[in-house]
């Protein structure tokens, strides 16, 4: 028998009846009035639950094992939780992962261990936002995922294979969601206008706003029906493109500065440097600046940029961005966006090399694969003459008393061979570099290995 105490934890995060009320068919917003009820109703992510597809079969014969739903915001992710409720046999329990603590996370999973042992019934446990459970929540949910007892389907929009732990994802499928389509927003659009769960056949419009609004809601079916009903509400029965373009000013960008998408724009606007496109850097760089990202960070980015991938092929850009930088501090914005393109255009279309972030890496490995790394004394510093008398500075050779100011000598540590940490490319000002450095070390590296 399942216990009563397990039973009243169990109806306390009971997933409301998918039956909307008089009330939330009046009141709620669209986006929840129109949520699908059914695969059939579903729109999008074909290649996830299109018809013949393994989790779409899966669903349908109620066979459903653990899952990781991982997307951005208004892709799906409930909402298919909320199709699997309603055709599932098995016990459906839904919690949020920023109210739900330890103690209701062990008692709904003996709540189901209850239920398979003694009714044989599965339970599925639908949890949202489960990135937000630490460590030891996400554990607690282990021993029932493992032993069967509970199906648990975690919705998460930030990258689950940092979010949760490993044994979790270990034992669950990871699904993808991806934004929706134009023409997917459109469709869901066009259900919403006619629908009676909806707007019921009582506003009109044409296609070129339903595109418009699809092109700002930036792959979120959520933004787009909110956008629809406020748009309905401000324009009236009849939507045309002049008034609903009052509503729809601004594109709404997903960027969130402290998450998954900050990392991967910031990544495409770096990789484009890096492939010398300043148009898809100049793209993602206002794409940041539009979110609401600080001039300043994008300052810092190009700055190592300018280093680490362009480095002596163009020892100028560094200083095109410091001066950049420098100006803009000076004028500020909306100017000072002049600045920030015109040194992402200039790092973006500069000779590459990353010849000095090896030699930073080699000297590195050299200093910890080399024994103590002693000073020669034809190095050592030598202020007092009792110190000359030891040998300290004696032998050493300045360079500026010979042609072209290049000596003979040894400068690595006692015991350590003449290595070549930096070696410049062909690309751009390293060619000549290269050229120099070679004729150096020829000269240079014929001194005999440094002894004491």
């Amino acid at each position: 028998m399942v216990s009563g105490a397990n039973q009243t934890s169990l109806r306390f995060v009971m997933l409301d009846c998918p039956l909307m009320t008089t009330i939330e068919k009046t009141s709620a917003p669209l986006a929840y009035r129109m949520r699908p009820r059914t695969l059939e109703e579903f729109v999008g992510q074909e290649d996830i639950v299109g018809k013949g597809t393994g989790l779409r079969t899966a669903i349908e014969k109620d066979q459903l094992s653990s899952a990781i739903l991982s997307g951005p915001p208004g892709t799906g992710k409930t909402t298919l939780a909320h199709v699997i409720a309603n055709v599932t046999e098995a016990q459906f329990v839904q919690i949020n992962a920023v109210t739900s603590g330890v103690k209701e996370l062990k008692a709904i999973c003996a709540t189901a261990e209850d239920m398979l042992k003694n009714l044989k019934q599965r339970t599925v446990l639908f949890v949202d936002e489960i990135h937000r459970f630490n460590r030891g929540q996400q554990d607690a949910l282990l021993p029932s995922v493992e032993n069967g007892s509970v199906i648990l389907i975690g919705a998460t929009t930030q990258n689950p294979y940092f979010d949760v732990n490993a044994a979790l994802i270990s034992r669950s499928q990871v699904v993808l969601l991806k934004p929706l389509s134009i023409e997917d927003l459109v469709l869901i659009l066009k259900s919403a206008l006619e629908d009676d769960r909806g707007l019921g056949g009582k506003v009109k419009t044409d296609d070129a706003v339903l595109e418009r609004i699809a092109h700002i809601s930036n792959g979120d079916a959520r933004i787009a029906l909110n956008t629809l009903e406020l748009t309905a509400m401000t324009a009236g029965k009849n939507i045309t493109l002049a008034n609903a373009e009052k509503i729809l000013r601004q594109k709404s960008l997903r960027y969130d500065k402290s998450g998954e998408d900050h990392y991967n724009v910031i990544s495409a606007f770096i990789k484009s440097m890096r492939g010398s496109d300043p148009d898809a850097a100049l793209l993602w760089m206002y794409r940041m600046l539009e979110s609401g990202e600080d001039p300043r960070f994008l300052f810092r980015r190009m700055a190592i940029f300018a280093s680490e991938d362009v480095g002596n092929a163009d020892p100028r850009a560094l200083q095109m961005v410091v001066s950049a930088w420098q100006a803009f501090e000076l004028i500020g914005m909306p100017e000072g966006e002049f600045f920030l393109a015109h040194a992402c255009i200039y790092v973006s279309q500069a000779p590459k090399s990353n010849a000095v972030t090896r030699a930073m890496g080699a000297a590195k490995k050299a200093i910890h694969d080399s024994p103590a790394l002693e000073v020669p004394n034809h190095l050592r510093n030598a202020p007092v003459k009792g110190m000359k008398q030891q040998g300290y500075g004696v032998d050493y050779q300045y360079p500026h008393n010979h042609p072209g100011a290049v000596v003979e000598a040894n400068y690595f540590p006692v015991g350590v061979q003449p290595q070549s940490f930096y070696e410049p490319t062909e690309r751009g000002f390293e060619g000549e570099v290269r050229q120099r450095m070679e004729q150096m070390r020829k000269k240079v590296r014929s001194a005999p290995s440094v002894r004491i």
